[in-house]
């Protein structure tokens, strides 16, 4: 994946520059074409000529000593990446970033790049941790192009331990294979995805919800986006954030819900919904906040509609409708119960039972379930790798 790739590494001024080295070296032994850009206080730490000779080519740090023979050097090289890794990545470099300052050689080719970019943050952790340096980091997140690898936790070199580590040199070789292997196989498709649970509420201040968390749906959308889709992701309540390049329309209620989904569904090729909807609903929402009682009290409540039955009954030839089934017994019989009578391609059922499946989990153990009858058991596996899945087997479906 990496053969033949002209990757820019950056590498900024701090004790983890040393690791860089590591990097440098995996990027060429996978066969990639790697061009080094050094801040100056990188250079304190290690010298260009351990790059120059690792990756064969002469290593930029000045923006006024010529080493290429191009004659614009930083624009030279931000047209020459197929992709651009900083590593590591200060919180100097990711202020000037998010602040759009230009004012050395790579800063000035990181502006200049239209490349994905990847950042690898090491550094002290109260350093991490500092709100200023936590919002430069989401800032750059919800940039399209913009990618984090995250530090890690562990001893750290000023002799504390906690988060700030430099990621695993291999780690970060996977992610940049992974990213520049991945499939281009949904691109002109419109993608719909539901994703977090709904609340129905009682009264101002209490509501009726379920503990999912969303990491599924927000797997496959980012997925999906990846791989080239127009993606719409109606999301109920969660803490997680998602790419610029995704429509996110938040909601709170399955009502809401309803009515966004029944708007963009028949532009749709491929509806995804995974959210947990409620299924009922309180018949009289109180104005004001419900005074606690000496004795019980009874809240009514009313069925809430059934989205994924009137997606089903009223589906186009051509769209493909995935639901899923969160069960904790009988979950075969209950998921294939459901995909007849909801008019489903595909199911993805899991028993939410389990402590490492389900909601708030990374991981999910599935099984996928198609019309044809096929069931398919999906091991343990983190939420992020299942969506390719998903994906890929909803594919499949669509070109048979």
């Amino acid at each position: 994946m990496l053969k033949g790739k002209n990757i820019l590494l950056g590498v900024c001024g701090g004790i983890a520059a040393y690791k860089a080295v590591e990097v440098a070296s995996s990027l060429r032994k996978k066969g990639a074409h790697v061009d080094v850009i050094m801040t100056d206080a990188a250079t304190k730490f290690v010298t260009p000529l351990t790059f120059q000779e690792i990756t064969g080519n002469p290593v930029s740090f000045s923006m006024w000593e010529k080493v290429h023979t191009w004659n614009v050097e930083h624009i030279a090289l931000a047209k020459k990446a197929d992709l651009i890794l900083i590593a590591p990545a200060t919180a100097n470099i990711v202020g000037k970033i998010a602040s759009g300052i230009a004012d050395d050689m790579l800063s000035t080719t990181l502006m200049a790049s239209t490349a994905p970019i990847f950042l690898a943050p090491a550094m002290n952790t109260n350093m991490y941790n500092n709100p200023i340096f936590q919002h430069n980091l989401k800032l750059l997140q919800d940039i399209a192009h913009y990618n984090i690898i995250p530090a890690t936790t562990g001893h750290l070199a000023c002799g504390n331990a906690g988060i700030g580590r430099f990621p695993d040199p291999a780690d970060i070789i996977e992610i940049i294979e992974k990213f520049l292997g991945q499939k281009k196989d949904l691109i002109g498709k419109n993608i719909l995805i539901t994703a977090g649970g709904t609340r129905e509420p009682i009264d101002p201040v209490r509501y009726i919800g379920n503990r999912s968390s969303g990491k599924m749906g927000y797997a496959l959308a980012e997925e999906a986006a990846r791989r080239g889709a127009k993606v719409t992701l109606i999301s109920g309540q969660t803490s997680l954030t998602v790419s610029s390049s995704i429509e996110l329309i938040k909601i709170e209620t399955a009502k809401q819900m309803q009515q966004y989904v029944e708007e963009k569904f028949t532009d749709s090729d491929i509806i995804i919904m995974a959210a947990a909807v409620a299924d009922y609903c309180v018949s009289k929402v109180a104005e004001q906040k419900i005074k606690k009682a000496a004795n019980n009290f009874t809240i009514n409540l009313v069925k809430n509609p059934d989205i994924l039955l009137n997606l089903g009954n009223k589906k186009n030839p051509g769209q493909i409708l995935v639901g899923f089934a969160a069960e904790t017994q009988n979950l075969i019989e209950y998921a294939q119960e459901k995909l007849k009578r909801k008019n489903l391609d595909m199911i993805i059922a899991n028993d939410v039972s389990k402590s490492n499946a389900g909601f708030n989990s990374d991981t999910n153990i599935v099984k996928i379930i198609t019309k044809n009858k096929s069931v398919e058991d999906i091991p343990l596996m983190k939420k992020t790798t299942l969506a390719g899945i998903i994906l890929d087997k909803i594919q499949v479906m669509e070109n048979s």
